[in-house]
């Protein structure tokens, strides 16, 4: 199991960012965490403990960190604990470690009742640790496999829209559907992915103080396409910069989207709540 980030950058420091309950909690979903990493490994429990302190009363857990044993890790975490759900792919970072006999693998997983998508596939060719080639001829076979599985997508793009857009309509990737994690685009790219059907996702980085256009981004989303997400370990919101995320810390996330579009937060946190459990069929927290 992988202890890089997804963008290539090393795990953060087990150190997490200072936290205390919020006065008013409002029901949340992180919709998009890695709890199988390493840097979870001395307090997973309690780090789930403070999620659901602050509200977060379901995450979906990504697998694809590596090798095919971190979507093990992440299907186990979700068999094991209400309220978690997984999805489960590889990485474009490591499309060059896909073999014949790791389609099995992950269809046996896809089967689980827990996992709800495909994901994290798609394109990164920031530091292009698998060559482009190898990257788009795998994210070609997971459109086609989550349409068979009949799961949505969640999607890496980083610096290689042009060809995830072109893939996307050359293999009809609207009728799977999914969202783009961790959306971080220009607003031409987030209209091309809208245009296809894909809700967009914003994590931590709308916090930042160089994120002014991607809060533009967010004015201009449909408010039925925004989902929320932290992608921890990685990218905390301010004021934890710099320090391990965890899922409790989705409410910074909120309370931005709230603050960019001029609502209160428990508006904010009942439209992405509804558009997560839209975009990943997601049962009632009763039902969990």
């Amino acid at each position: 199991m992988t202890t890089g980030s997804n963008d290539g950058t090393a795990t953060p420091r087990p150190r997490a960012a200072s936290w205390r309950p919020p006065a008013t909690v409002v029901p949340l979903i992180d919709s998009h965490c890695h709890l199988d990493q390493d840097a979870f490994a001395a307090d997973r429990d309690a780090v789930i403990t403070r999620a659901r302190a602050a509200g977060v009363e379901r995450m979906i857990t990504v697998g694809a960190g590596g090798a095919l044993a971190s979507n093990e890790a992440a299907v186990a975490i979700a068999a094991d604990t209400p309220g978690i759900f997984a999805a489960v792919a590889v990485h474009p970072h490591d499309a060059s470690a896909i073999a014949a006999d790791t389609w099995g693998e992950l269809r046996r997983l896809w089967a689980h009742p827990k996992v709800v998508a495909v994901g994290e596939t798609g394109l990164d060719y920031y530091y292009e640790h698998s060559p482009a080639e190898v990257q788009q001829r795998h994210l070609r076979r997971f459109v086609r496999e989550a349409g068979r599985a009949g799961l949505p997508l969640v999607i890496h793009c980083r610096d290689a829209f042009p060809d995830l857009l072109r893939i996307f309509r050359e293999e009809d990737a609207a009728a799977v559907g999914g969202v783009i994690h961790c959306f971080s685009g220009s607003p031409a790219e987030a209209d091309a992915c809208l245009a296809l059907g894909f809700a967009l996702s914003f994590s931590g980085i709308i916090t930042f103080k160089t994120a002014g256009r991607l809060r533009e981004v967010v004015r201009a989303t449909p408010r039925d396409r925004i989902l929320i997400e932290t992608d921890a370990p990685f990218l905390a919101p301010v004021p934890h910069r710099g320090k391990r995320n965890e899922p409790g810390l989705v409410r910074r996330v909120a309370e931005e989207i709230a603050d960019s579009l001029g609502i209160d937060l428990a508006e904010a946190a009942r439209l992405t709540t509804a558009n997560t459990e839209r975009v990943f069929r997601l049962p009632s927290p009763t039902d969990t």
